[in-house]
């Protein structure tokens, strides 16, 4: 670590504390040539999870477009918005625990479906009917017959 005064590199830590959020070490130096002293925060490097689009194209995990496509599934729903948070935080702990660099957008959409299905059926079958490109209505009647089947089999 370069002394910012000096440029000196021979510097020692006088002191080490976590962050108030916790994501972060900071530490206190003295400059061993200058006798100065200056503080450095060390943080986890992560490596961006990428997504495999459908194209085979890759682009940056994006939290903010899983929370557009839930909203809009939500829309007039009787659903707050730490509850949507709380399963995006969920969504995306779950990607990251797994451990991959890289992941197909269908295990993303599979996962906010299941999320959605154990939220509210109607901003489940919304985002089906997007996120499975419903072609017309017998696509759509067959996913809510699906639905129905899954809380019929649930409640025996």
């Amino acid at each position: 670590m370069k002394c910012p005064f000096c440029g000196g590199t021979d510097n020692k830590v006088i002191d080490s504390r976590m962050s108030k959020e916790g994501n972060a070490i900071r530490r206190r130096r003295k400059c061993i040539l200058c006798s100065r002293r200056f503080t450095t925060y060390e943080y986890i490097e992560e490596v961006p999870l990428m997504i495999i689009k459908k194209d085979k194209r890759r682009e940056i995990f994006n939290k903010e477009k899983i929370r557009s496509g839930i909203q809009k599934a939500c829309e007039k729903r009787n659903i707050s918005m730490n509850v949507i948070e709380e399963y995006i935080d969920e969504l995306e702990r779950d990607l990251k625990e797994t451990g991959e660099k890289e992941i197909p957008a269908h295990v993303i959409g599979e996962k906010v479906m299941s999320i959605l299905h154990r939220l509210d059926d109607v901003a489940y079958v919304r985002f089906a009917s997007v996120y499975r490109e419903f072609k017309d209505v017998n696509d759509f009647v067959s996913e809510l017959k699906t639905l129905l089947n899954s809380q019929k089999k649930s409640e025996a």
